[in-house]
């Protein structure tokens, strides 16, 4: 089976490595699946390097990036990706005005199932090598305005501490629906799939999900050209 691949996506300080660390402790005893994380190389450089990298070296970085996720996801079932070829794109855009790397980045996108938006509702955390909090808004700007256009499946997650990770179990819930579907009961009693069942429990009979990922009225989300979960012809709902 090939792994669900989820990305978490976010201007600078807003909590992707924290998340993405969350995630990867808590989903493997939830579902009983192989879960894998790989960390954002572009950070890895710019501590090696100790500076932040040129407009000609954004190729290798992004390719690297997903060599390593693709390495991961064919050992694993579930794999979160703290960011991915989008990132680095982006940033090439925003800084040096280059979008030759927005066409690779998006068909290397295609292959993550869903992506988890972070909001900008954190505080900034300076780090030394962040551009500033007056680079956090536009930077999102245009990671949205690049998600929808592309059609890339994405929800927002907002939240402080705990919270965060409670949205981001929600969002993902639904997805991974399709692998229950598939593979008969799940392998770890009371786990998230049982999630999915309560939260649908709760819901009113006159209440409708405004999408097939989340039950959440607020949610930002684009489904035009998601690929289907691992085991099942297209989106849970």
């Amino acid at each position: 089976m090939s792994a669900l691949r989820i990305a978490l996506l976010g201007a600078e300080s807003t909590g992707k490595s924290t998340l993405a660390r969350a995630l990867h402790e808590t989903l493997p005893s939830l579902t009983g699946l192989r879960v894998a994380r790989v960390d954002e190389y572009l950070r890895e450089w710019c501590e090696r390097e100790g500076r932040t990298p040129r407009a000609d070296e954004q190729r290798a970085i992004i390719e690297e990036q997903e060599r390593r996720a693709d390495a991961l996801a064919a050992s694993h079932e579930l794999l979160i990706a703290d960011t991915t070829a989008l990132m680095p794109a982006i940033y090439s855009e925003y800084l040096f005005a280059d979008s030759s790397l927005a066409a690779w980045a998006h068909q290397a996108h295609r292959r993550y199932h869903l992506s988890l938006l972070m909001g900008t509702d954190l505080p900034w955390v300076a780090d030394g090598m962040r551009d500033g909090p007056h680079a956090q808004a536009p930077v999102d700007r245009l990671l949205r305005r690049w998600l929808r256009e592309a059609g890339h499946a994405f929800v927002v997650v907002q939240g402080q501490g705990d919270s965060r990770l409670q949205h981001a179990l929600d969002a993902i819930t639904p997805l991974l629906a399709g692998i229950q579907h598939a593979q008969g009961p799940t392998r770890a009693s009371g786990g998230l799939f049982s999630r999915l069942i309560d939260r649908q429990s709760r819901l009113s009979g006159s209440t409708r999900w405004t999408c097939e990922l989340c039950d959440d009225p607020g949610c930002e989300h684009a489904l035009k050209t998601a690929p289907p979960a691992p085991g099942s012809d297209g989106p849970a709902s």
